[in-house]
């Protein structure tokens, strides 16, 4: 069944336009309450957002939704998405909500649905999700219609937990962090965690007001970031994304660490502590061959997904792996979070900072990247990647590269983009073949 909602990180859209809209969001909620409504049990759902204008209408929406079928509802209001799994899970909820479109503008909106473990449905729930979406709700009795509450403590439970991912003889006391919220969920919680711990803050992106989360500011948009560590002086620089399950670190010298770096640094810090599970990390395709590379010297294993974290997740736990994440800064700690968790991965750097006592440029940049390159090419219509000629140029490239490099060739998930990929040790070469499949590709897809 082709689904025509869920994407590979739930539902997203531009606000009011096409399906992400008021009506649908109350259709999830009758739709996911009804799926859940499962036992003799009083059924409950957690419902968190983050900062964006809309979130108020999606909240509204999926009140109504959950509590026509007779599900309870408890409000958290902004928080982080791995808060809000860990809420569910925590208060035995039967299921949990974030609204955000994560690093998205704030016109975007999303949808994302957690289980009663804390984990992101899978497909299968969410097909019957869609398919009960499609079918008129059966509705509570009068008696039967749930109840929605507001929880006040919900800031100070995520802030205790994420502390507690951290040994007891861990502080931050002498690290000034500058810390980049993104004006998003996480604009109380992330700061105020560091803060306890000890740590000297500059922040930005603490002060959302419904549009300008994600606005020059958070993983996507490290600028102002990399100048205000600078300028500051301070020794690292933390950059979190609308929904705070993204993270960017900025060393003291203003210089980008990106997921795959955090992943090494964790990763073979793990494996020296005995914590590390599985023998290797899990990534996706778009992780760069540095990384592999790295992990092979180290005695470690690189276990390679398709692109979207709910695959890396999914991997992990088969495969009984707790250390996984994507380049662009997702972190999945299974032993601390059921989900991307920005604070807790952060806290993992940190944490190293301090055992170490070096600067983060010395620390952070654990292996030297191979030279990658990525262009997406827009196209209108059909399917490009089927074309003989795009065929031909992709596996011309492939043979050209191989043994010295990768070639990934993907169409997006939640736009009508081709992403082309390649990496290898010349810099030159990788550039040539991503510009001649780049131009094929554009050639027939019209």
């Amino acid at each position: 069944m082709t689904r025509k909602f869920f994407g590979t990180d739930g539902i997203r859209g531009r606000t009011n336009s096409g399906f992400m809209t008021a009506a649908m969001a109350m259709r999830v909620g009758q739709a996911a309450g009804t799926h859940f409504l499962r036992g003799t049990h009083k059924h409950r759902v957690v419902i968190g957002k983050d900062t964006r204008l809309s979130g108020y209408m999606m909240e509204n929406a999926l009140v109504a939704g959950f509590t026509s079928v007779g599900m309870d509802v408890v409000l958290v209001g902004p928080m982080p998405t791995p808060a809000v799994a860990m809420l569910a899970r925590s208060m035995r909820a039967d299921l949990g909500v974030m609204i955000s479109a994560s690093h998205n503008p704030y016109e975007d909106n999303g949808i994302k649905l957690f289980g009663p473990d804390g984990f992101k449905l899978s497909d299968e729930d969410e097909t019957n999700i869609e398919m009960l979406m499609e079918t008129e709700p059966k509705l509570a009795d009068a008696s039967a219609i749930g109840r929605a509450r507001r929880i006040e403590d919900a800031r100070g439970r995520y802030i205790y937990a994420v502390k507690t991912s951290l040994a007891d003889d861990v502080r931050l006391d002498g690290l000034k962090i500058v810390v980049d919220c993104a004006n998003g969920a996480a604009y109380q919680v992330t700061p105020s965690a560091f803060w306890e711990l000890g740590a000297e803050l500059v922040t930005i992106g603490v002060s959302p007001n419904g549009l300008n989360i994600n606005d020059r500011v958070g993983s996507t948009h490290v600028e102002t970031l990399q100048e205000r560590v600078v300028a500051s002086g301070a020794d690292i620089g933390i950059a979190l994304d609308g929904d705070a399950d993204r993270l960017i670190v900025v060393d003291e010298k203003g210089k980008v660490v990106d997921g795959d770096q955090i992943m090494a640094l964790i990763g073979a810090s793990w494996a020296r502590q005995g914590r590390l599970r599985g023998g290797g990390v899990v990534a996706t395709v778009m992780s760069n061959l540095g990384l592999e590379r790295y992990l092979k010297g180290q005695g470690l294993e690189l276990i390679r997904t398709k692109v979207g974290d709910r695959y890396v997740l999914g991997a992990m736990r088969a495969g009984g792996y707790n250390v996984g994440g994507e380049q662009s800064g997702h972190m999945i700690l299974l032993d601390h979070a059921t989900t991307g968790d920005g604070t807790v991965a952060a806290l993992q750097v940190l944490a190293e900072l301090v055992r170490e006592g070096k600067p983060a440029s010395e620390m952070l940049h654990v292996f030297d990247p191979v030279p990658q390159l990525l262009k997406n090419v827009r196209f209108s219509g059909g399917k490009p990647l089927e074309n003989p000629r795009v065929q031909q140029v992709i596996a011309d490239a492939d043979e050209e590269l191989r043994g010295r490099g990768r070639l990934v060739i993907r169409p997006s998930g939640t736009e009508p983009v081709i992403r082309v990929m390649a990496e290898g040790d010349d810099a030159g070469q990788v550039e040539d073949i991503v510009d001649r499949i780049c131009a094929v590709v554009a050639e027939v897809a019209v």
